[in-house]
């Protein structure tokens, strides 16, 4: 359950509300791709944006409709009194695991995020995974904290952010990481951009934006980094970077791929929550131009 391909789909809207029906849409497209994973109401599903009664509503639907694919859910929220209900509400839907970031307004000391960590693992029954996403939370772990954190009773995967496309530096961040590490507890790379050197650096699974919205071509990528097949990966990455510029230009994943799900008639117009918005329209003409030349990948 803990490696190859999580997809993280959109929980996307329509005039300020879950549209059920394109939500639906995008999980089933996921669980016929047969992926291994579908990571619900990630920062790709917007999930600090929605209210309790949504996230179970989209927790409920992406059960109902992942066929037997394993579905995890982010339960993360700035009070630990709410992300323990989140948890409830999860497991009690039939969850595979849980996701969890150290979400705040006031800036997270070390031992305060740890004390999160434990104490949810001492109420909820289900796998763990550390939701690593420094670029939205602003916390960075150390090595040590992760480590600490592993140990935990639950914690079974760590959803490593915060990765630069140094293979090297990669490659040592993840071996440190790892000689800590209980055995049974599986690193994946998050950062679509970086995956492939995330993987050879030593991830056993990649939690993937992009998957939740193209997961054929995401089981492609991966596909050709088992197979060791450096001409396949080199022709994909050079044809996938416009892709991997938006999301570095525009603050991860969540603007491109809803931007590239309208494109694709796969959701409507208003899909994200105000205040956030598509891309410009000049990176929309961009992607529509991708789109086309990847037609044959990107279905």
């Amino acid at each position: 359950m803990f490696t190859g391909l999580s997809a993280f789909p959109l929980a996307p809207l329509h005039e300020e509300k879950l549209d059920e029906k394109s939500l639906v849409g995008l999980v089933e497209r996921l669980a016929q791709a047969k992926v291994d994973s579908i990571g619900a109401l990630g920062s790709t599903g917007n999930y600090a944006y929605f209210s309790r009664g949504d996230r179970r509503r989209i927790t409920e639907l992406s059960v109902q409709h992942a066929d037997s694919i394993p579905v995890f859910v982010s339960i993360g929220d700035t009070r630990l009194q709410q992300v323990l209900r989140l948890a409830e509400d999860a497991q009690q839907v039939g969850v595979r695991a849980l996701m969890l970031a150290p979400v705040s307004y006031q800036p997270l000391y070390p031992d305060e995020v740890y004390d999160l960590y434990e104490t949810v693992t001492r109420h909820i029954s289900v796998p763990l995974v550390i939701y690593d996403n420094p670029r939205t939370t602003r916390f960075e772990f150390s090595v040590e904290l992760m480590q600490s954190i592993a140990a935990l009773p639950h914690v079974s995967s760590i959803k490593l952010g915060g990765m630069t496309q140094d293979m090297m530096a990669m490659r040592a961040r993840i071996a440190h990481l790892k000689q800590g590490l209980p055995s049974h507890v599986s690193v994946g790379v998050s950062g679509d951009g970086v995956a492939i050197e995330g993987l050879y650096a030593g991830c056993e699974l990649w939690y993937s934006a992009l998957a939740g919205l193209l997961p054929q071509l995401s089981l492609r990528i991966l596909q050709a980094v088992r197979n060791n097949d450096h001409a396949q990966l080199s022709d994909l990455s050079a044809r996938m970077q416009p892709v991997w510029d938006c999301f570095a230009r525009f603050g991860g994943g969540l603007r491109t791929v809803a931007t590239l799900a309208v494109l694709l008639g796969r959701v409507r117009s208003s899909v994200l929550p105000a205040p956030l918005r598509l891309l410009p329209v000049l990176e929309q003409d961009l992607l529509r131009q991708w789109l086309l030349d990847m037609q044959e990948l990107a279905a």
